[in-house]
Protein backbone atom coordinates (compact mmCIF):
# COMPACT_ATOMS: atom_id res chain seq x y z
CA UNK A 1 0.00 0.00 0.00
CA UNK A 2 2.77 2.14 0.88
CA UNK A 3 4.53 1.28 -2.20
CA UNK A 4 1.33 2.42 -4.15
CA UNK A 5 0.92 5.43 -2.44
CA UNK A 6 4.35 6.91 -3.12
CA UNK A 7 3.76 5.68 -6.29
CA UNK A 8 0.88 7.57 -6.87
CA UNK A 9 2.22 11.05 -5.08
CA UNK A 10 5.36 10.73 -7.44
CA UNK A 11 3.22 10.46 -10.33
CA UNK A 12 0.84 13.79 -9.17
CA UNK A 13 3.97 15.38 -8.38
CA UNK A 14 5.18 14.83 -12.48
CA UNK A 15 1.91 16.23 -13.17
CA UNK A 16 2.10 19.27 -11.62
CA UNK A 17 5.97 20.15 -12.16
CA UNK A 18 4.61 19.17 -16.00
CA UNK A 19 1.58 21.63 -15.75
CA UNK A 20 4.37 24.27 -14.46
CA UNK A 21 6.41 23.84 -17.15
CA UNK A 22 3.70 24.27 -19.53
CA UNK A 23 2.61 27.63 -17.41
CA UNK A 24 6.24 28.51 -17.73
CA UNK A 25 6.56 27.95 -21.21
CA UNK A 26 3.76 30.62 -22.93
CA UNK A 27 4.54 33.73 -24.19
CA UNK A 28 3.51 36.70 -26.26
CA UNK A 29 5.49 39.78 -27.96
CA UNK A 30 3.65 42.83 -29.65
CA UNK A 31 4.66 45.38 -31.92
CA UNK A 32 3.57 48.92 -32.70
CA UNK A 33 5.92 49.53 -36.05
CA UNK A 34 9.40 50.23 -36.78
CA UNK A 35 10.88 53.27 -37.21
CA UNK A 36 9.90 55.97 -34.60
CA UNK A 37 9.18 59.62 -33.44
CA UNK A 38 12.07 61.70 -33.01
CA UNK A 39 12.81 62.05 -29.89
CA UNK A 40 12.60 65.59 -29.60
CA UNK A 41 9.05 65.30 -31.26
CA UNK A 42 8.17 62.34 -28.47
CA UNK A 43 6.34 64.04 -25.15
CA UNK A 44 6.80 62.05 -21.81
CA UNK A 45 2.82 61.63 -21.97
CA UNK A 46 3.46 60.30 -25.54
CA UNK A 47 6.08 58.02 -24.82
CA UNK A 48 4.04 56.73 -21.55
CA UNK A 49 0.77 56.10 -23.37
CA UNK A 50 2.86 54.17 -26.27
CA UNK A 51 4.01 52.13 -23.58
CA UNK A 52 1.16 51.58 -21.81
CA UNK A 53 -1.06 50.48 -25.19
CA UNK A 54 1.66 47.84 -25.63
CA UNK A 55 1.56 46.74 -22.17
CA UNK A 56 -2.23 46.67 -22.46
CA UNK A 57 -1.72 44.41 -25.64
CA UNK A 58 0.44 41.95 -23.86
CA UNK A 59 -1.83 41.60 -21.00
CA UNK A 60 -4.73 41.19 -22.66
CA UNK A 61 -3.00 38.38 -24.65
CA UNK A 62 -1.25 36.88 -21.34
CA UNK A 63 -4.47 36.39 -19.59
CA UNK A 64 -5.90 34.14 -22.73
CA UNK A 65 -2.97 32.11 -22.29
CA UNK A 66 -2.98 31.95 -18.46
CA UNK A 67 -6.21 30.49 -18.64
CA UNK A 68 -5.53 28.04 -21.37
CA UNK A 69 -6.85 29.86 -24.37
CA UNK A 70 -4.60 29.17 -27.63
CA UNK A 71 -2.16 31.45 -28.82
CA UNK A 72 -4.44 32.32 -31.67
CA UNK A 73 -6.75 33.71 -29.69
CA UNK A 74 -4.08 35.60 -27.59
CA UNK A 75 -2.45 37.20 -30.90
CA UNK A 76 -6.25 38.49 -31.95
CA UNK A 77 -6.65 39.65 -28.84
CA UNK A 78 -3.47 41.59 -28.36
CA UNK A 79 -3.98 43.36 -32.10
CA UNK A 80 -7.55 44.42 -30.92
CA UNK A 81 -6.06 46.51 -27.87
CA UNK A 82 -3.53 47.56 -30.73
CA UNK A 83 -5.88 48.66 -33.33
CA UNK A 84 -8.13 50.66 -31.11
CA UNK A 85 -5.14 53.14 -29.98
CA UNK A 86 -5.15 56.11 -32.40
CA UNK A 87 -1.52 56.81 -32.63
CA UNK A 88 -0.58 53.25 -34.22
CA UNK A 89 -1.57 52.90 -37.70
CA UNK A 90 -4.16 50.41 -37.33
CA UNK A 91 -7.82 50.36 -37.10
CA UNK A 92 -8.61 53.19 -35.29
CA UNK A 93 -5.02 55.44 -36.05
CA UNK A 94 -4.89 54.81 -39.63
CA UNK A 95 -3.75 56.67 -42.19
CA UNK A 96 -5.42 58.54 -45.12
CA UNK A 97 -5.45 57.42 -48.31
CA UNK A 98 -5.00 59.79 -51.65
CA UNK A 99 -8.82 59.56 -51.83
CA UNK A 100 -9.03 60.64 -48.29
CA UNK A 101 -10.41 57.31 -47.10
CA UNK A 102 -9.18 54.85 -45.01
CA UNK A 103 -7.64 51.58 -46.23
CA UNK A 104 -6.75 48.47 -43.92
CA UNK A 105 -5.20 45.62 -43.91
CA UNK A 106 -4.97 42.72 -41.65
CA UNK A 107 -3.92 38.39 -41.08
CA UNK A 108 -3.52 36.09 -39.05
CA UNK A 109 -2.13 32.46 -38.81
CA UNK A 110 -1.92 29.65 -37.17
CA UNK A 111 0.85 28.04 -36.39
CA UNK A 112 -0.70 24.59 -35.27
CA UNK A 113 -2.21 23.78 -38.82
CA UNK A 114 -1.26 26.60 -41.10
CA UNK A 115 -4.89 28.07 -41.40
CA UNK A 116 -4.91 31.94 -41.80
CA UNK A 117 -6.67 34.63 -43.30
CA UNK A 118 -6.84 37.97 -44.02
CA UNK A 119 -8.22 40.80 -45.40
CA UNK A 120 -6.76 43.76 -47.64
CA UNK A 121 -7.89 47.57 -48.29
CA UNK A 122 -10.80 47.47 -46.28
CA UNK A 123 -12.74 50.78 -45.03
CA UNK A 124 -15.19 50.79 -42.38
CA UNK A 125 -14.24 47.41 -40.29
CA UNK A 126 -13.57 48.10 -36.77
CA UNK A 127 -11.10 45.77 -36.00
CA UNK A 128 -9.55 44.25 -39.22
CA UNK A 129 -7.57 42.00 -37.37
CA UNK A 130 -11.09 40.04 -35.99
CA UNK A 131 -12.26 39.95 -39.81
CA UNK A 132 -8.70 38.48 -40.75
CA UNK A 133 -9.75 35.97 -38.31
CA UNK A 134 -13.32 35.29 -39.26
CA UNK A 135 -12.41 34.83 -42.79
CA UNK A 136 -9.39 32.01 -41.70
CA UNK A 137 -12.64 30.51 -39.51
CA UNK A 138 -15.66 30.56 -41.57
CA UNK A 139 -14.68 30.52 -45.53
CA UNK A 140 -12.50 28.14 -47.53
CA UNK A 141 -10.29 31.26 -48.26
CA UNK A 142 -7.32 33.00 -47.04
CA UNK A 143 -7.70 36.56 -48.26
CA UNK A 144 -10.68 38.67 -48.83
CA UNK A 145 -10.45 42.06 -50.93
CA UNK A 146 -12.17 45.75 -50.43
CA UNK A 147 -16.21 45.22 -50.72
CA UNK A 148 -16.27 41.72 -50.62
CA UNK A 149 -14.80 41.52 -47.55
CA UNK A 150 -16.70 44.04 -45.89
CA UNK A 151 -19.61 41.88 -47.10
CA UNK A 152 -18.61 38.55 -45.98
CA UNK A 153 -18.28 40.73 -42.62
CA UNK A 154 -21.91 41.73 -42.07
CA UNK A 155 -22.58 37.70 -42.52
CA UNK A 156 -20.41 37.06 -39.52
CA UNK A 157 -21.76 40.43 -37.68
CA UNK A 158 -18.00 41.86 -37.49
CA UNK A 159 -18.35 45.07 -36.03
CA UNK A 160 -18.11 48.05 -38.21
CA UNK A 161 -17.69 51.68 -37.64
CA UNK A 162 -18.12 55.36 -39.72
CA UNK A 163 -15.52 57.03 -41.34
CA UNK A 164 -15.41 59.74 -38.44
CA UNK A 165 -14.06 56.89 -35.96
CA UNK A 166 -11.06 56.37 -38.02
CA UNK A 167 -10.27 60.44 -38.34
CA UNK A 168 -7.37 61.67 -36.28
CA UNK A 169 -6.25 65.11 -36.66
CA UNK A 170 -2.99 63.96 -36.58
CA UNK A 171 -3.31 61.94 -39.06
CA UNK A 172 -5.40 64.39 -41.38
CA UNK A 173 -1.96 66.90 -40.74
CA UNK A 174 -0.32 64.18 -42.56
CA UNK A 175 -2.17 63.36 -45.07
CA UNK A 176 -2.14 67.04 -45.86
CA UNK A 177 1.64 67.90 -45.80
CA UNK A 178 1.95 64.36 -48.13
CA UNK A 179 -0.54 65.98 -50.66
CA UNK A 180 1.67 68.95 -51.10
CA UNK A 181 4.11 67.40 -51.86
CA UNK A 182 2.81 65.07 -53.91
CA UNK A 183 4.19 62.10 -52.18
CA UNK A 184 3.22 59.00 -50.88
CA UNK A 185 4.90 58.29 -48.12
CA UNK A 186 5.20 55.85 -45.35
CA UNK A 187 3.50 56.80 -41.75
CA UNK A 188 5.84 59.50 -40.44
CA UNK A 189 5.87 62.64 -38.36
CA UNK A 190 9.45 64.30 -39.91
CA UNK A 191 10.94 60.97 -40.07
CA UNK A 192 10.53 57.69 -40.48
CA UNK A 193 7.76 55.46 -38.61
CA UNK A 194 6.05 52.35 -39.61
CA UNK A 195 3.13 52.08 -37.59
CA UNK A 196 2.06 48.38 -38.63
CA UNK A 197 1.25 46.48 -35.19
CA UNK A 198 1.53 42.98 -34.65
CA UNK A 199 1.78 40.03 -32.14
CA UNK A 200 3.14 36.30 -31.60
CA UNK A 201 2.17 34.05 -29.09
CA UNK A 202 3.22 30.55 -27.82
CA UNK A 203 0.52 28.84 -25.67
CA UNK A 204 0.68 26.09 -23.21
CA UNK A 205 0.21 23.46 -25.80
CA UNK A 206 3.06 24.34 -27.77
CA UNK A 207 0.61 26.51 -31.05
CA UNK A 208 2.61 29.12 -32.07
CA UNK A 209 0.25 32.27 -34.16
CA UNK A 210 0.84 35.33 -35.47
CA UNK A 211 -1.53 38.53 -36.38
CA UNK A 212 -0.32 41.55 -38.01
CA UNK A 213 -2.43 45.11 -39.11
CA UNK A 214 -2.19 48.05 -40.93
CA UNK A 215 -3.57 51.45 -42.28
CA UNK A 216 -0.85 51.17 -45.00
CA UNK A 217 1.19 54.53 -46.63
CA UNK A 218 0.14 58.04 -46.11
CA UNK A 219 -1.77 59.11 -48.97
CA UNK A 220 -1.26 55.80 -50.83
CA UNK A 221 -2.85 55.18 -54.43
CA UNK A 222 -4.27 52.46 -57.05
CA UNK A 223 -5.39 50.42 -53.76
CA UNK A 224 -1.94 49.73 -52.70
CA UNK A 225 -1.61 46.39 -50.65
CA UNK A 226 1.46 46.39 -48.77
CA UNK A 227 3.30 42.79 -46.84
CA UNK A 228 0.94 43.02 -43.49
CA UNK A 229 -2.05 40.58 -45.70
CA UNK A 230 -0.13 38.60 -47.27
CA UNK A 231 0.68 35.42 -45.72
CA UNK A 232 4.53 34.42 -45.86
CA UNK A 233 5.58 37.96 -46.25
CA UNK A 234 4.47 40.29 -43.45
CA UNK A 235 2.84 37.15 -41.22
CA UNK A 236 4.06 33.53 -40.62
CA UNK A 237 3.42 30.76 -37.91
CA UNK A 238 4.69 27.22 -38.05
CA UNK A 239 4.36 25.08 -35.21
CA UNK A 240 7.55 23.23 -36.53
CA UNK A 241 9.54 26.46 -36.32
CA UNK A 242 8.30 29.65 -35.16
CA UNK A 243 5.89 32.51 -35.74
CA UNK A 244 6.89 35.94 -37.04
CA UNK A 245 5.14 38.85 -37.63
CA UNK A 246 6.66 42.38 -39.67
CA UNK A 247 6.86 46.03 -39.65
CA UNK A 248 8.77 48.44 -42.26
CA UNK A 249 8.88 49.08 -46.06
CA UNK A 250 5.86 46.15 -47.04
CA UNK A 251 6.98 46.18 -50.83
CA UNK A 252 10.50 44.91 -49.94
CA UNK A 253 9.08 42.54 -47.11
CA UNK A 254 6.89 41.45 -49.87
CA UNK A 255 9.68 41.17 -52.75
CA UNK A 256 12.29 39.23 -49.63
CA UNK A 257 9.20 36.86 -48.10
CA UNK A 258 10.37 37.89 -44.93
CA UNK A 259 8.46 36.64 -42.43
CA UNK A 260 8.74 32.92 -44.38
CA UNK A 261 12.24 33.20 -44.88
CA UNK A 262 12.77 33.60 -41.29
CA UNK A 263 11.08 30.38 -40.54
CA UNK A 264 13.67 28.64 -43.38
CA UNK A 265 16.40 29.25 -41.93
CA UNK A 266 15.41 27.89 -38.80
CA UNK A 267 13.72 24.80 -40.32
CA UNK A 268 16.18 24.28 -43.67
CA UNK A 269 19.59 25.74 -42.09
CA UNK A 270 19.34 24.73 -38.64
CA UNK A 271 19.81 28.38 -37.38
CA UNK A 272 18.93 29.76 -33.97
CA UNK A 273 16.08 32.24 -34.13
CA UNK A 274 18.63 35.21 -32.85
CA UNK A 275 20.83 34.30 -35.82
CA UNK A 276 17.98 34.15 -38.15
CA UNK A 277 16.33 37.14 -37.31
CA UNK A 278 19.56 38.79 -37.81
CA UNK A 279 20.73 37.95 -40.61
CA UNK A 280 17.44 38.96 -42.24
CA UNK A 281 17.04 42.18 -40.96
CA UNK A 282 20.66 43.11 -40.23
CA UNK A 283 22.01 41.60 -43.35
CA UNK A 284 19.57 40.96 -45.79
CA UNK A 285 17.14 44.14 -45.50
CA UNK A 286 19.90 46.39 -45.25
CA UNK A 287 21.57 45.49 -47.89
CA UNK A 288 18.83 46.34 -50.28
CA UNK A 289 18.01 49.78 -48.13
CA UNK A 290 14.73 48.33 -46.76
CA UNK A 291 13.87 49.60 -43.29
CA UNK A 292 11.94 47.92 -40.75
CA UNK A 293 11.68 45.19 -38.11
CA UNK A 294 10.00 42.16 -36.86
CA UNK A 295 8.88 40.66 -33.65
CA UNK A 296 9.30 36.62 -33.76
CA UNK A 297 9.27 33.41 -31.01
CA UNK A 298 10.02 30.18 -31.63
CA UNK A 299 8.56 26.77 -30.93
CA UNK A 300 11.32 26.92 -27.75
CA UNK A 301 10.02 29.79 -26.47
CA UNK A 302 12.39 31.98 -27.48
CA UNK A 303 11.86 35.91 -27.85
CA UNK A 304 13.76 37.83 -30.46
CA UNK A 305 12.63 41.69 -31.54
CA UNK A 306 15.58 43.24 -33.97
CA UNK A 307 14.72 46.52 -36.32
CA UNK A 308 17.51 48.30 -38.36
CA UNK A 309 15.27 51.90 -37.82
CA UNK A 310 16.02 54.15 -35.09
CA UNK A 311 13.58 51.97 -33.22
CA UNK A 312 10.58 49.70 -32.88
CA UNK A 313 7.15 50.28 -30.52
CA UNK A 314 7.57 46.33 -28.94
CA UNK A 315 7.42 44.42 -25.87
CA UNK A 316 7.03 41.04 -24.54
CA UNK A 317 5.16 38.79 -21.61
CA UNK A 318 6.88 35.77 -19.81
CA UNK A 319 4.91 35.83 -17.26
CA UNK A 320 3.08 38.35 -14.64
CA UNK A 321 5.49 41.27 -13.36
CA UNK A 322 8.07 39.25 -16.36
CA UNK A 323 7.34 41.87 -19.19
CA UNK A 324 9.52 44.47 -21.24
CA UNK A 325 8.25 47.44 -23.35
CA UNK A 326 10.75 49.71 -25.26
CA UNK A 327 10.88 52.02 -28.25
CA UNK A 328 14.32 53.29 -28.69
Amino acid sequence: MLFIINENAILINSIFVQLNQYMNSIRIAVHGGAGTMPKKYMTPETEADCNTALQNALKAGYILLQNGAEAVDAVAAAVTVLEDFELFNAGKGSVFTNQGTHEMDASIMNGKNLKSGAVAAVSHIKNPIQLARAVMQYSEHVLLLGDGAEAFAKLHNIEFAEDDYFFSPFRFEQWQRAKKRNMIVLDHVDDKKFGTVGAVALDKFGNLAAATSTGGMTNKMFGRVGDSPLIGSGTYANNNTCAVSCTGHGEYFIENVVAYDISCLLEYKGLTLDDATNLVVMDKLKKIDAEGGLIAIDKNGNICLPFNTKGMYRGWMKGEGDFFTGIY
